[in-house]
């Protein structure tokens, strides 16, 4: 019984890792860019009707063909290009007045693999793709001017804003001869990844509601093989997705399935696009439309970056709408809003779990400085919490090893019967009244370790999900939301899985053994790929495991192992 208790554990951790790496979500076939005059379309002049899934616009071509009349007069603008930088405590964000849109948003405590801050605007986008924070109307030829005229910019000192220790805020206005007027604000906060916008859009005596475009990202997606494998699988996080929350739950669409689902129209608490660690979403904007398309964008050496580009339609003009972009870190989404925690995706049994543990994490982090130290001690005291129940659960295992002999010599008795025979209602009789006889409860091995399998499922997500692992650095390893680079650990993890299996009580037929001696190999190829805090946190517990067993079995001594019985003796004995 403890046996299959055992597998039923590493095989629901199995389904659980097989499921997160292959099937939620698994990497969508989408083309790859096209050239902007083939992607190029017409948008719907008006919403559609909400039964209808329209496509949603391909990008717009900026200044591809010649006007057919001279561009009006700028009233209100700038001669020259130029960029304008705004400083916070935490991202260095770089607009260009051509359009009042922005180039980079850097965040200056997330490094990418090169070591430099990670940029949540993609480079090396195909042309025609949107710059975040462009407009887009239902003119082509106003779109293209109103995302190419240079801008006057109002609230920088000599190109620079400083946000770093108050809020700070930039404004973009346009304004031509034919009547056109745009004004685009956007004010930053100091100490978090907000930031909000304001847009007055006016043609004459018209107000024009444009779509703010954000364009294809996040930007920290890195190129991943073009066709994956198990070994090369893990060069990269999965692919980004829609983010949306909507009455009250929150939704997902795979990038797979945009082509499918392109419109998302609702009253959101939050709407946008992830990825594994990063958001880029609108908060609390209300009723508003979400336009999504799915792009490749190939890379060097058979590479792919997978982008998603998206577009929010307000019913008027945003005033101060909030856009956050940055990282899932647990608390600092829920200082913003407790619901955009969801963002973080835990597991969705176990996720209630996760949050304490993550929370006692962080404490331990902040004692000894290190992530893959702070893994360690806090599996060990995980461990400690759980020495009753794992002692109890070997003893048990003691109790029913003890009176396998016996239990083998009634199986054997009865042996040649069939299945459906009566008389083998016999055997589960007798081998009932030899539990009783011996006070063994056959499910008491069992109750103990079905009660750790929450903790131990809720600190594997944790560790699959935590931001703070990213770019961690522990012994050899640079990085602990990746696998180990030297194969370490998993094998670590493999031999001291098959020490544990050696050493555990058997009560378990051949054939079941033989499983468990399997396992081992099993979960070693399993944590080859693996991120490498994960396999830590395994390879500890396993650790312990086999000490509190050598402790256990001193403690409790030596199986006592009685031969059993003739049923003639036991059938006088009871007469007796």
């Amino acid at each position: 019984m403890e046996r299959r208790v055992f597998i039923a554990i590493g095989l629901s951790f199995l389904v659980l890792y097989m499921y997160q790496a292959y099937f939620a979500p698994p990497p969508s076939q989408v083309k790859p860019a096209t050239s902007t005059a083939q992607q190029t379309q017409a948008p719907a002049a008006s919403s559609p009707s909400p039964g209808s899934q329209p496509a949603a616009p391909a990008p717009q071509a900026e200044a591809t063909a010649a006007p057919a009349a001279p561009q009006p007069q700028t009233v209100v603008g700038e001669r020259s290009p130029r960029e304008i930088t705004v400083d916070t405590a935490t991202v260095q964000a770089v607009f260009t007045n051509s359009g009042g849109r922005l180039l980079h948003w850097r965040l200056k405590t997330y490094r990418d693999n090169n070591g430099e801050p990670v940029d949540l605007v993609p480079s090396g986008l195909p042309p025609g793709e949107q710059l975040p924070f462009s407009l887009r109307v239902d003119q082509l030829d106003l779109t293209a001017r109103l995302n190419t005229a240079l801008y006057k910019v109002s609230g920088d000192s000599n190109g620079h804003v400083d946000a770093t220790h108050a809020p700070g805020s930039v404004a973009f206005e346009f304004e031509d001869a034919s009547g056109v007027h745009i004004r685009k604000e956007f004010k930053f906060d100091p100490n978090n990844y907000l930031v909000s916008l304001s847009v007055t859009a006016t043609n004459g005596d018209q107000t024009i509601n444009p779509s703010i475009v954000w364009g294809p990202g996040p930007g920290d997606i890195t190129p991943a093989p073009a066709n994956p494998g198990f070994f090369n699988r893990s060069t990269a996080l999965l692919p980004p997705g829609v983010i949306l929350h909507r009455a009250g739950k929150v939704e997902r669409v795979a990038i797979g399935s945009i082509p499918q689902q392109p419109i998302q129209e609702g009253q959101f608490r939050y709407a946008g696009v992830e990825d594994h660690y990063f958001l880029i979403a609108a908060i609390n904007p209300g009723q508003v439309r979400l336009e999504t398309r799915s792009l490749v964008v190939p890379g060097p050496a058979d590479t792919r970056r997978q982008l998603i580009s998206h577009a929010l339609r307000f019913p008027q003009p945003p005033a101060n709408a909030r856009f956050f972009i940055g990282p899932k870190q647990f608390d600092l989404l829920q200082s913003i809003d407790t619901e955009l925690t969801r963002a973080v995706a835990f597991n969705a049994w176990f996720g209630w779990l996760a949050v304490p543990l993550l929370s006692a994490l962080k404490w331990l982090h902040g004692i000894v400085r290190n992530w893959g130290w702070s893994i360690v001690l806090l599996t060990v005291l995980i461990n400690v919490a759980m020495f009753p129940l794992r002692h109890k659960s070997v003893v048990s295992m003691r109790r029913m090893q003890e009176i396998q002999p016996q239990i083998k010599a009634i199986q054997d008795r009865y042996a040649n019967l069939k299945m459906t025979d009566p008389a083998r209602q016999k055997m589960n009789t007798e081998v009932m009244n030899l539990y009783r006889e011996k006070g063994v409860n056959p499910a008491s091995g069992c109750v103990p370790m079905l009660l750790m399998m929450p903790v131990l499922f809720a600190f594997y997500s944790l560790l699959s999900q935590a931001i703070e692992l990213r770019g961690a650095e522990f012994a050899w390893i640079h990085d602990l939301s990746r696998p180990d680079p030297y194969f370490v650990i998993p094998i670590l993890v493999g031999l001291t899985m098959f020490w544990q299996t050696w050493m555990n009580p058997t009560t378990a037929d051949p054939a079941q053994r033989n499983m468990m001696l399997v396992m081992p190999i099993m979960f070693s190829f399993i944590f080859l790929t693996t991120a490498a805090g994960t396999a830590l946190y395994w390879l500890i517990s396993n650790i312990w495991g086999i000490g509190q067993q050598y402790f256990t079995n001193w403690l409790i001594g030596p199986p006592v192992i009685p031969a059993p019985r003739p049923a003639a003796e036991r059938r006088l004995k009871k007469a007796n």
